[in-house]
């Protein structure tokens, strides 16, 4: 079979050799590989924005394809490596949470943990399993391997306390921001399942309509939507809505329908 395709997704950066050393043992495992960067500048041991991160790009990728997560801030403590099986795809990466947002909207369907050590680099660093033990996992994988030649079963894998949205009495829905992209746009828990017509949303003093584009404002107006991935946004047309509005993660967020 022709190998699959790997993505990589971590809190590397760009200016370190971290990245370009996986990419070398994912080439030298598995020759012909398609190897595809989604980010590399998921902030520093932020495990929450990765699990949105992965969210809102993995759906859209076909089944098959290997997720590489390096986001892992307990590397060489007692978290499990693991891969896991979940809608068609598989992940490999550090049993911390990041895959949280995905298993609430798909099933898991089978996880093992990487502690076959033929399966991994010939010498294990304690501080780099990203290239030691998850790359040579990955392209394992990728080149027709199965899952369970990896390592042992796991029945669970580890979840982040999500936050959870909040139907009150009169209909309302309070949610909270949990993420601010590279454009100020502020994304709340609030999903579509709560949306209808006429909505009206509110953070902190700012009551906003809630439109359908950005361009239902004027340049520089606040405006509530939701977004590409189903989320409900507070942005700014064609500026920052953290910046002008002062808005941060944890800020409440109110849904009002009428």
């Amino acid at each position: 079979m022709a190998p699959r395709i790997v993505t990589l997704t971590t809190d590397f950066g760009w200016r370190d050799s971290y990245v370009a050393a996986m990419k070398g043992v994912l080439y030298s495992r598995c020759p012909g590989i398609s190897v595809v960067d989604l980010t590399h500048d998921i902030g520093p041991q932020r495990i929450m924005e990765a699990g949105l991160f992965l969210s809102g790009a993995v759906p859209w990728f076909p089944k098959g394809t290997i997720h590489l997560v390096i986001v892992d801030p307990g590397v060489g403590g007692e978290r499990h490596p693991m891969a896991a099986k979940v809608d068609g795809q598989y992940f490999v990466g550090p049993d911390n949470g990041f895959l949280s947002h995905l298993l609430q909207r798909f099933p898991l369907e089978r996880a093992v943990a990487l502690d076959n050590p033929e399966r991994h680099l010939s010498v294990v660093s304690d501080t780099f399993h990203g290239r030691d033990i998850f790359a040579p996992s990955a392209a394992h994988l990728a080149c027709g391997g199965k899952l369970e030649e990896l390592g042992t079963e796991l029945d669970v894998l580890e979840t982040l306390p999500l936050k959870a949205v909040a139907v009150q009495d009169d209909g309302s829905v309070q949610g909270e921001i949990v993420h601010i992209d590279r454009f100020g746009n502020c994304i709340s828990n609030i999903g579509t399942d709560h949306f209808s017509e006429a909505c009206k949303a509110q953070v902190g003093k700012h009551k906003l309509a809630v439109a359908r584009t950005y361009a239902a404002v004027q340049r520089g107006k606040a405006v509530a939507l939701f977004g590409s991935s189903g989320w409900l946004e507070i942005a700014v047309r064609e500026g920052s809505a953290a910046e002008k509005l002062g808005i941060d993660c944890g800020a409440r967020v109110t849904l009002r329908r009428g």
